[in-house]
């Protein structure tokens, strides 16, 4: 598992990250200077220790290295994300937790990368659609077929906070 990167460690790898080729220390050192005052040699020692991590591979160019990332931005907080949860005790209250942290807009992307999900993932069982079906009533029945395609597969719904039912707020 990652270990979260240092302030300095993550303000390196978010150029790396953010310009997407290979770069120089000198290209860190000279974008980092308009922020701080940094040497080249600490640059240079925070590229060798991230490539000693892991997190960069780098190429020889003369004298010098290009580094580039081993995986994404998104990749890296991801594994961070479940590293942290799987350290709970109690990983349903750790989710219902992070979900009331979340604003608006970060619960709507979650709600897509859901939906996004569970269109890879086959039916779990062939036999429980048809007996949901059986047990629903009539006045259910329209509410389903006018909802998107998917809809009650991914959470809460538009507008609800996710993990209301776990908490006992009810819909």
């Amino acid at each position: 598992m990652p270990r979260r990167l240092g302030d300095l460690e993550d303000a390196v790898m978010t150029r790396v990250w953010e310009w997407n080729r290979p770069v120089t220390v000198r290209e860190v050192l000279e974008d980092l200077q308009k922020e701080r005052s940094i040497a080249y040699t600490t640059v240079m020692t925070v590229l060798d220790n991230l490539h000693q991590k892991g997190w960069v591979r780098r190429e020889a160019e003369g004298r010098a290295y290009r580094y580039e990332a081993v995986s994404t931005r998104a990749a890296y907080a991801a594994a961070l994300m479940n590293e942290a949860w799987s350290a709970s005790d109690n990983p349903a209250a750790a989710l219902v937790a992070f979900f009331g942290m979340m604003s608006p807009e970060q619960r709507h992307a979650l709600r897509d990368a859901v939906r996004m999900v569970q269109v890879d993932e086959p039916a779990e069982d062939p036999e429980q659609p048809a007996q949901e079906t059986e047990e629903s009533t009539p006045a259910e029945e329209p509410a389903a077929e006018a909802a998107p395609q998917g809809a009650d597969e991914a959470g809460p719904a538009e507008g609800d906070e996710p993990g209301a039912n776990a908490t006992g707020k009810g819909r």
